[in-house]
């Protein structure tokens, strides 16, 4: 991997790992609601990315669409919401798992076929969720866990249907901007819970703007330079970041858990995409 490709990979991943850091301590230390967070944090992210297109001497916002924009706020929305109660870490975990089993699922769905190890591996990684979420002493509020999962269903649609942009920022911004209607609407809804922070609408611009924003730019900057199976298993290092960041900088704790639940996770995902890669090298090989 080339020193530019590498520097462009991690910046991404540390970016995205930082918008569960920021989400979590604005929720946990400030008196910002989740509705408030989510409309600041996609307000910024598409003013962000509009100014980006300027610079770039376009301001098409004719990429992206009405249901894309739908699934990047009930994303976002179920991502303030739950990190009310979880941690950074499991958070993540949770996030990402249910973004890569909404993917390999879709593609099992469209016809493709799974082999004994890749099998393996989506078996390991949905049995590390649910010990995550069993109830017990130390599993995360349900009703998070639940909106989690809910926000990696909608990142992992979103995703896939994005994969057919002509341009990916046009798409993202386009995307944003329809997105913050949504926002709006239920900002409005939950008017009568509404907490305005200056520090909390702080870390929600900067998760907008910057980790979301800037982050996307990022991330495709450095996709071209990155195999397929590369771009998906380095998105295992998210988790990863975002726990270790939690401990270290919002002194969150660290659970036997966790670590199982991380390892079965990562590892099962990590089986599938790399697998999938071997195959299709194979089959590439063999023409």
């Amino acid at each position: 991997m080339k020193a530019r490709v590498f520097i462009l990979t991690l910046l991404a991943m540390i970016a995205f790992a930082s918008n569960s850091l920021l989400c979590r301590v604005a929720l946990r230390d400030t008196t910002i609601d989740p509705a408030t967070f989510t409309f600041a944090r996609i307000f910024a992210g598409a003013i962000t990315l509009w100014l980006i297109l300027n610079l770039r001497r376009s301001t098409s916002s004719r990429e992206g669409n009405w249901i894309s924009a739908l699934a990047l706020f009930a994303y976002a929305a179920a991502f303030s919401f739950a990190y009310v109660d979880l941690s950074a870490g499991t958070g993540a975990l949770l996030l990402f798992g249910a973004v890569q089993a909404t993917m390999i699922l879709w593609g099992f769905h469209k016809g493709e076929r799974l082999d004994a190890i890749q099998v393996a591996g989506l078996v390991v990684a949905l049995i590390g969720l649910v010990v995550l979420v069993f109830p017990g002493i130390s599993a995360p509020p349900l009703m998070g866990s639940v909106l989690m999962l809910s926000a990696g269903v909608a990142w992992g649609t979103y995703s896939l249907r994005g994969k057919s942009a002509a341009d990916a920022i046009e798409a993202t911004t386009g995307n944003f901007l329809r997105a913050v209607p949504f926002a709006a609407l239920i900002s409005l809804i939950m008017l009568s819970r509404m907490h305005l922070d200056s520090l909390g609408i702080l870390y929600a611009v900067i998760s907008g703007a910057i980790t979301s924003g800037i982050g996307y730019v990022i991330w495709y900057a450095a996709l071209p330079g990155l195999k397929a199976a590369t771009a998906a298993t380095v998105q295992l290092s998210v988790p990863v970041l975002a726990a270790t960041g939690g401990i270290l900088l919002l002194s969150e704790p660290i659970t036997s858990r966790y670590v199982f639940a991380s390892v079965a996770v990562l590892g099962g995902i990590a089986m599938v995409v790399v697998e999938k890669q071997r195959a299709a090298s194979g089959t590439e090989n063999q023409k």
